[in-house]
């Protein structure tokens, strides 16, 4: 639980995945800042730890210019987002460093910001985004030739050597495989990434999930799928359901799932998506319900397999006493969520 104790420490480790649950307060400075906030730490008992940043400013603190609190974490700027709705407007665009430069824009620094929240250059991620349109076209029913020239390359040969160093196979056998588009979201409890096929979305983690990994991996083999950077329609309305449900106007998500499972498993995250927001249920509930009352861990472990993170509540549920159980985004995340649902409700 959150003592304070265990915020000083993840102010000290600047850890992120405490993003939005507290801020912290200094007295002797009056400022306030996030957890991961990098300035120099302040004693603990020059200390307070807040819940909100209204609360800091009614108390009188001011938001830090380091961390810059009252600005949503890691969000895309705007010349990067306008940067990235052109591409998506026309995939075949290539800004090389010359036309960045002439949108106002230093090369490095977008490269950097690239780097840091995608783990490529901005340049490999067009290449990447060229090559995931080129697949839906070829999956479509479009011709090698026509999609290879529409996707802005030169030559046959080229085209098919990138797509089949991404895909793993030729361009003109590529009509067995599928594409699942991974994003980036920023939340106000940190940062999430989102997998989206052509059906909905099929993943939601916070990026500091230990079994993340493990997740996209099963992800592409059930999918039969390569992940793959890019725009997905279903994220649109994802992002604007989770702002929305954040400030505390949504209840529920109307966004499109795919769910791919075992019949048990299917059982089980249907009955999360049944307890009403506000509320929680416990595991031997969920066994009890359906029909099988001493199945208790298959239901916990059925839990702990969903990939969708708030659309499909498994922070609803709380062991038989009343505790918080284990949750994969981090117990103080559960009770966060669980706390704001509350309120809300």
């Amino acid at each position: 639980m959150l003592t304070r104790e265990r915020m000083y420490q993840a102010i000290v480790e600047k850890d992120t995945s405490f993003e939005g649950t507290f801020f912290t307060a200094v007295k002797t400075t009056g400022i306030f800042c996030r957890p991961s906030c990098t300035a120099r730490k302040p004693k603990l008992e020059n200390v307070e730890f807040v819940t909100s940043a209204k609360e800091a400013i009614q108390k009188g603190y001011r938001p830090c210019k380091v961390c810059r609190p009252l600005e949503k974490s890691g969000e895309t700027p705007a010349p990067i987002r306008e940067l990235l709705e052109a591409l998506y407007a026309d995939p075949s665009k290539k800004f090389r460093d010359g036309e960045l430069t002439a949108l106002g824009l230093e090369p490095t620094t977008v490269r950097r910001w690239f780097l840091k929240n995608h783990g490529i250059t901005f340049h490999a991620y067009q290449r990447m985004f060229r090559l995931n349109s080129a697949f839906r076209h070829l999956r479509e029913g479009a011709s090698v030739t026509g999609t290879a020239f529409e996707a802005g390359y030169d030559s046959l040969s080229g085209f098919a050597d990138s797509f089949k160093s991404v895909f793993g196979v030729a361009p003109s056998n590529s009509r067995s495989r599928n594409v699942v588009n991974v994003s980036r979201l920023e939340t106000p409890l940190g940062t999430m990434f989102a997998c989206a096929a052509a059906s909905g979305i099929c993943l939601l983690e916070f990026s500091d999930r230990k079994m993340l990994e493990t997740e996209l991996k099963d992800i592409a083999r059930l999918h039969n799928a390569e992940i793959i950077p890019g725009h997905n329609p279903h994220f649109d309305t994802l992002r604007s359901q989770l702002d929305e449900y954040f400030e505390g106007k949504r209840k529920s998500f109307s966004v499109p799932l795919f769910m791919p499972g075992t019949p048990f498993q299917q059982q089980v995250w249907q009955l999360l998506l049944d307890v009403p927001f506000g509320t929680t249920s416990t595991y031997k509930r969920q066994a009890q319900t359906l029909g099988s009352p001493s199945a208790i861990r298959a239901v916990a472990r059925a839990n702990g397999m969903n990939r969708i993170s708030i659309l499909v509540p498994c922070h609803r549920i709380i062991s038989e006493d009343g505790q918080l159980t284990g949750y994969g985004g981090g117990v103080h995340r559960k009770q966060w969520l669980l706390d704001h649902e509350k309120k809300n409700a």
